[in-house]
């Protein structure tokens, strides 16, 4: 009898998808949902780099401030772009998301280049000697290797046994290779994909193996399983590590609790699953957003097509980077090259453009706010009762 089985009983590598509870079971199916709308959604290059840009961002600060790193979104922003500058006693923060951007980029060109991915624990070593590259280690933490000592985790929950690690990750990856998580039905197989990357995730972080970047290396295999699944795109793939890192206290209970109740694993997958849809639904509003405006800029180009001149292009200019309601007053500044069309002008000229506009309802009057007329797109959806 190995130690971890009767310290950590709860490492049984057993799964009972039954056990699930049909809100489990709705919010997955939700998710699958929403993951093909966002697959299948077309978007301007621009946005779609945005997109990728800004989630990948959310992704490497929402997976070091879980450890600790006290960078902002926006700073791991510019830390990405190459534009963020740090003190010297900080700059250790910066190495930390640069490891994880690093490993997101790695984990990304091996899907793209299609190259076959079997979770394996030489893999995982991999992950955790890439988090610690280049960071001062507390004395006996050697990245890439096993922990020889005890860990407590966040103060709550005892890592297992140092000797039994090496045992349990080679167990982890062999389960989790296996039949139960495939399948040749389309109805369940992304139900097993998001099952196996979530309990990754859970096993080792119950599992703690490393003496530092435990829950980093977790992340890291997780987002893997997700991108390697062909369900979850390049944005989405990060929302669950978003999710940890927002909701942190109950994270960590949540792994807690998971090994010591009956129905905790899943109730951790549910919790899981949660976080996903909700940061899911949040991203595929923003990508209706774009849409709409897509669609907006048609709207106005139409308009505008058979009319000429400096008077429609300046018309046309403003309808388009005219986003959201405006102070009249302030109408000529909602951007640089607005700005330059409208300079020398009289405000006469901008009363008649802005009558115009108003008169081929491009534009509606909030009071003292001007604002686009989206209406006009909003009437070019199916038609439904309002709830």
């Amino acid at each position: 009898m190995r130690t971890y089985e009767q310290t950590h009983p709860w490492l049984s590598f057993e799964f009972r998808a039954d056990r699930l509870s049909h809100i489990a079971w709705m919010l997955i199916g939700e998710a699958r949902s929403k993951c093909e709308h966002i697959n299948e959604a077309p978007l301007h290059p621009d946005v779609a780099g945005r997109l990728h840009s800004l989630y990948l961002s959310k992704g490497a600060a929402a997976t070091t401030a879980i450890e600790g790193n006290t960078l902002t979104e926006d700073e791991v922003q510019q830390r990405i772009e190459g534009t963020l500058s740090l003190p010297p006693s900080r700059e250790y923060l910066g190495i930390e998301v640069d490891n994880i951007v690093a490993a997101c980029n790695d984990i990304q060109e091996d899907v793209a280049a299609g190259r076959e991915f079997k979770l394996e624990p030489e893999r995982i070593l991999a992950f955790n000697r890439q988090v610690l590259v280049d960071l001062d280690l507390k004395e006996g933490v050697i990245p890439g290797e096993y922990r020889t000592h005890s860990v407590l985790v966040g103060g709550i929950y005892r890592g297992a046994p140092a000797e039994d690690c090496e045992y349990l990750m080679g167990r982890m990856c062999e389960w989790l290779n296996g039949p139960a998580f495939f399948s040749d039905d389309p109805d369940m197989a992304f139900a097993l994909q998001l099952f196996r990357a979530i309990l990754a995730h859970l096993y080792i972080a119950w599992i703690h193996p490393f003496g530092d970047g435990n829950g980093r290396t977790a992340r890291l295999v997780e987002l893997q399983i997700l991108l390697h699944s062909g369900y979850v795109s390049t944005p989405a793939a990060h929302l669950l590590s978003n999710h940890f890192n927002l909701t942190r206290s109950r994270y960590y209970e949540q792994l807690d609790s998971a090994g010591k109740q009956a129905d905790g694993v899943s109730s951790f997958i549910q919790y899981a699953a949660q976080g996903f849809v909700d940061g899911l639904r949040m991203q595929l509003e923003e990508i209706l957003e774009q849409q709409l405006i897509v669609t907006w800029r048609d709207v106005v180009n139409g308009h505008f097509h058979s009319l000429h001149g400096k008077t429609a292009e300046r018309q046309r200019r403003l309808l388009l980077d005219l986003r959201l309601p405006t102070p009249r007053r302030e109408i000529t500044h909602v951007s640089p090259r607005v700005a330059e069309l409208y300079a020398g002008l009289s405000k006469k000229t901008v009363s008649r453009d802005l009558a115009a506009l108003e008169a081929a309802k491009l534009v509606v009057r909030e009071g003292e706010l001007m604002a686009p007329n989206f209406g006009l797109v909003l009437e070019l959806l199916p038609l439904r009762a309002l709830g």
